[in-house]
């Protein structure tokens, strides 16, 4: 995840989508960030512009930077069978990803903070890679350190997360039950769009 440092306010609302989890701290997400604020009436996006948002959109939803999201695209387009399934699988597997999605972590800022501090085991073994991909089988566990932080200790304690069906979870404790596709993935992404885009 690459580690961007300017406002994010600014990214959702150039993408019209909250990338950060911001819930109602994210005011005016359907103005465009500028200093001179919305330009009147706006042109409709070429088919480029469309195709270039939406990779954007995914890009920093996932914290990308352009060089992992193209590699991970051609990576994609080279595998056999459904390429926007093999592009969600390779993204959401993305053990910084994995923690955000069983509520080890509110954010995927604070998930790769967690797995730089090597507070992160899977099967056992700590791993300081956001970028690491998990498999199917692989156990994520939180260190003991890190179940006493009290912000991980009060996410732990939630009753009414939604996991994703491709994930198991119990306590500090998750499962890697299936290969994640893309209908494990609610956010509206256009990955038409974007398999087009890196086509040309």
């Amino acid at each position: 995840m690459g580690r961007y440092t300017g406002p994010k306010d600014r990214l959702s609302r150039r993408e019209g989508f909250d990338l950060f989890s911001k819930g109602s701290k994210l005011t005016r997400v359907n103005v465009t960030p500028g200093v001179h604020g919305p330009k009147g009436i706006s042109r409709a996006a070429s088919q480029y512009g469309r195709q270039l948002r939406e990779k954007q959109k995914v890009k920093r939803f996932y914290g990308l930077y352009e060089r992992q999201f193209k590699r991970y695209m051609a990576q994609a387009l080279k595998t056999k069978g459904n390429t926007s399934d093999a592009l969600f699988s390779i993204l959401e597997r993305r053990l910084d990803n994995v923690v955000v999605r069983l509520g080890f972590a509110n954010t995927r800022a604070q998930a790769r903070q967690l797995v730089s501090h090597r507070h992160v085991l899977v099967n056992g073994k700590k791993v300081n890679i956001p970028s690491y991909l998990v498999k199917k089988g692989d156990t994520i566990t939180l260190s003991s350190k890190a179940i006493e932080i009290p912000s991980i200790a009060k996410l732990l304690k939630e009753k009414d997360l939604k996991i994703p069906g491709w994930l198991k979870k119990k306590g500090a404790v998750g499962k890697i039950d299936s290969e994640p596709v893309r209908d494990d993935v609610n956010e509206p992404f256009n990955e038409a769009d974007i398999i087009e885009f890196y086509s040309r």
